[in-house]
């Protein structure tokens, strides 16, 4: 598979009555559960899974409608994509994971750990997709997911070498080993998935004060289209019982693409 690592297995688990694919490390070590962004897929944890596999187990499940799993008509809110993550630890007999997510990952690790305090370790958010209503007021939500459309059908006429060249100018910091993964889940993801654009703003605020694990906000820049502001982590920090704030300059939504040595060492100086 184009961007997943040899050294990881591929498999398929039956959890929350779908089937999920998921790629495994696997070892005794700790075990990190990772979920990806919207569009994105688990092969998209490969770089940062291959830079810390010596010291955990990593999970990284292609969430419902992405990569290989079940793509289900309905069914894509922020809710939907919790419940998978904790039927997939529980199916998994995973012993509380530090749970790691980017954008709609990192909601879904949000109110994961908000929702089953029991069954998460910890977790690590990567510009978490903690929108306000004045961000995706209802207006303008329909709008937001006919562009995002509009998008998926142009990239899903483009083949891999096309994307990865667009994505490269569009992102020179990109590396070839976060680009590979990325175009072939851009291939792989059903347009089913961009009813979570349409969903309503979790209240990321009551879940955040909800959470009783530590915590690592991972933050960059809104000048180059993060999605949390300075304003935001300030608030999370005074509502949550233990959250740091790593913030990683320069760096827009994707932060760990756009400073991959930034990232790893926020995340390793937090584990």
């Amino acid at each position: 598979m184009l961007g997943m690592s040899k050294s990881m297995n591929a498999n398929f688990v039956t959890a929350n009555g779908l089937r999920l694919h998921y790629l495994r490390t696997g070892s005794t070590k700790p075990t990190v559960l990772m979920l990806h962004g919207l569009t994105d897929s688990g092969a998209c944890w490969t770089p940062v899974i291959e830079a810390l596999r010596d010291t955990y187990d990593f999970i990284a499940p292609d969430a419902r409608g992405h990569g290989l799993s079940d793509a289900p008509e309905h069914g894509y809110s922020p809710q939907h994509h919790a419940d998978d993550a904790a039927a997939l630890i529980q199916a998994l007999s995973l012993n509380r994971p530090i749970v790691i997510g980017h954008s709609m990952g990192g909601a879904s690790a949000t109110a994961l750990a908000a929702q089953h305090p029991a069954l998460v370790r910890a977790i690590i958010v990567e510009d978490p997709a903690w929108f306000d209503e004045t961000q995706r007021p209802a207006e303008g939500r329909a709008p937001m997911a006919e562009d995002w459309r509009a998008g998926w059908r142009e990239k899903q006429t483009q083949t891999a070498v096309e994307l990865i060249v667009d994505a490269r100018l569009k992102n020179p910091r990109w590396s070839d080993a976060e680009l590979r993964p990325w175009a072939q889940a851009q291939h792989q993801v059903r347009v089913q998935v961009l009813e979570y654009v349409e969903q309503p703003p979790q209240d990321w605020r009551a879940q955040v004060q909800a959470i009783q694990c530590p915590i690592l906000l991972v933050t960059g820049t809104v000048a180059n289209g993060i999605i949390i502001t300075p304003a935001q982590a300030q608030e999370a920090q005074r509502l949550a019982r233990d959250l740091r704030e790593a913030n990683i300059p320069n760096t827009g939504h994707c932060i760990r693409r756009d400073d991959f040595a930034g990232f790893v060492a926020a995340v390793q100086s937090f584990l």
